[in-house]
């Protein structure tokens, strides 16, 4: 079965971009990047979208607000991605709501900064439980679902990062690092076993302006713009039309590639 095609190719570009009645479910949706691409997609038209949280206290608050916001259904699911029945669970529970599910973004994720020599069994486990574990736990079960619906059926987006094709500097975070290149790797596996039913991408941001950074020593944060072409960070919201790009039509014939969005740190 080939690779599918979009139902009309030669539509209005904007129609490509557009989710008109997708559901999707995007897991780490609470905060970050994962924040904004549950508002992306609702803003591209998707009829449901479910924000996957794990601790979240206003998660649900959240899902409604943006509801409001964008006239999506947009529904808080309190899952753990480490866990391979309860983030099945979920999933399943998503496309029984809402009668189908188009899309699914892995994008939970957490980071730790050890030297190498110094990490602990239990510190390297936890970021590959969820960072790469979790990954495929949801992508394994968003996959059934797409193939279950057929021919075509889903767009699987993993969040990577640069630091899976790059080593950072001055942090130390072997096991992020590696986690994250796993990631990639992952996708780029499942795009060739699932060509018959969904396509899957990665997205690898740079540094992003998130809660994350303002925990960082002051030190890493002002180098790192030294680092960047661009000279500045992110903002989580210039993401989401990646995602939204991934997400739709407007990228039917890509799979299993890796969209670097780093304001050019990777470059010299």
């Amino acid at each position: 079965m080939p690779l599918a095609r979009p139902a009309n190719p030669k539509a209005n570009v904007l129609e490509h971009f557009s989710l008109n009645g997708k559901v999707a479910a995007v897991t780490g949706g609470a905060r970050g990047i994962g924040l904004e691409v549950v508002r992306g997609l609702a803003e591209a038209g998707a009829r449901a979208v479910a924000l996957i949280y794990t601790s979240s206290k206003n998660a649900e608050e959240t899902a409604e607000q943006i509801s409001k916001d964008t006239g999506a259904t947009v529904k808080a699911y309190k899952s753990d991605v480490t866990d391979k029945d309860t983030i099945t669970a979920t999933i399943n529970q998503v496309a029984k709501d809402f009668g189908k599910l188009d899309i699914c973004v892995a994008n939970a994720g957490i980071a730790s900064h050890y030297d190498s020599l110094d990490y602990t069994a239990d510190q390297w486990h936890d970021i590959m439980r969820v960072n790469l574990d979790g990954a495929m736990f949801t992508a394994q079960a968003a996959g059934k679902v797409f193939k279950q619906q057929g021919p075509g059926a889903g767009s699987m987006i993993f969040t990577a990062s640069v630091s899976g094709i790059l080593v950072n500097i001055p942090q130390k975070q072997a096991a992020y690092n590696a986690s994250k290149a796993a990631v990639i790797h992952l996708a780029k596996s499942l795009a060739v076993e699932w060509v018959d039913f969904g396509r899957v991408n990665c997205i690898s941001p740079g540094f992003i302006e998130t809660d994350m950074i303002g925990t960082l020593p002051k030190e890493w944060s002002e180098k790192w713009p030294e680092l960047i072409p661009g000279t500045r960070f992110c903002d989580a919201a210039e993401l989401k039309g990646a995602y939204v790009y991934l997400a739709s039509d407007a990228s039917s014939y890509m799979t299993g590639a890796n969209l670097v969005i780093d304001g050019g740190y990777t470059l010299p």
